[in-house]
């Protein structure tokens, strides 16, 4: 019989560890990366934020007792994030300047719509009243509204990642929608 000195991790767990890391939190990290782009604002404070919310949901993952990785992981983000952004920064309007990297991440390779250089600008103007629009909203509304309409995530979901009840996730959606609608054709 071999005894393992105290404080000393039997090498079998730490390889569990990281398998489990690798099948619940690896799979979503792009994800975690675009929801921490949304909430802070630029690529290198997202690039933090979504480390140390993978170095959080590793030194966690013995405590994952199932269910949605997704969104248990997205929460870690969310709140990494909110940490981070009192630590780091005053209260203020955060600007998005990526939307159309995640517009075109989700579209299909080879897909060539045959777009003049006319519709281009056109639409490059709408993305960008767009981005600002939804910059522009309180943060409630635009990480609800972003886990929705850009990362896919279903109101149970969304209710999990953010810790409020599916009823105010709704009422936040559709808020958001409207104000995101007033002020793009306030706009036009």
């Amino acid at each position: 019989m071999r005894l393992v000195a105290s404080g000393v991790q039997n090498p079998m767990n730490g390889l569990d560890d990281k398998a489990r890391f690798r099948n619940i939190v690896m799979p979503h990290i792009d994800e975690a990366y675009r929801l921490a782009h949304w909430l802070t604002g630029n690529r290198t404070d997202a690039e933090d934020v979504a480390q140390d919310a993978s170095l959080r949901a590793f030194r966690a993952i013995r405590d994952y007792a199932g269910g949605n990785s997704r969104s248990w992981f997205l929460s870690i983000v969310r709140n990494t994030a909110y940490s981070w952004l009192r630590k780091n920064r005053p209260t203020t309007v955060f600007t998005v300047d990526d939307l159309e990297a995640v517009e075109l991440e989700h579209a299909k390779p080879g897909e060539s719509n045959g777009e003049t250089p006319e519709a281009a600008l056109i639409a490059k103007v709408d993305a960008e009243q767009l981005r600002a629009a939804i910059a522009a909203l309180p943060t409630p509304f635009r990480e609800t509204l972003v886990l929705r309409d850009i990362e896919g995530l279903d109101y149970r979901e969304i209710a999990e990642a953010t810790e409020v009840p599916i009823g105010t996730v709704m009422s936040r959606l559709a808020r958001a929608r409207r104000r995101l609608a007033l002020t793009i054709n306030k706009d036009r």
